[in-house]
């Protein structure tokens, strides 16, 4: 049975430090206040305000910006009201 290694923080740092400005734009913006949402599919992202419900179309960003930073770890699906889309979070470091 193969063991799986923890990521330390340095890792961790250099994974954050090769994302594209799309990707660095959305972790900030979900660190910062806002559920990232999307369709079903994973696409048409939009940044939620947690405060006041505003709405942000990022432009630069699309299905893959998403499912890279999933695929890095930073993000997970979250529960969302809606069953067609999806709520995305912030993962805890």
């Amino acid at each position: 049975m193969a063991l799986k290694k923890r990521s330390s923080k340095k890792e961790d740092a250099q994974a954050v430090a090769k994302l594209t400005e799309a990707e660095q734009d959305l972790l900030w913006h979900v660190e910062h206040g806002y559920e990232l949402e999307t369709d079903s599919l994973g696409a048409d992202p939009v940044l939620r305000s947690l405060e006041n419900d505003e709405v942000i179309r990022p432009a630069s960003a699309n299905r893959n910006t998403v499912k890279a930073l999933q695929e890095r770890g930073l993000i997970a699906q979250a529960k969302s009201k809606d069953p067609l889309k999806i709520a995305w979070r912030a993962r805890p470091n």
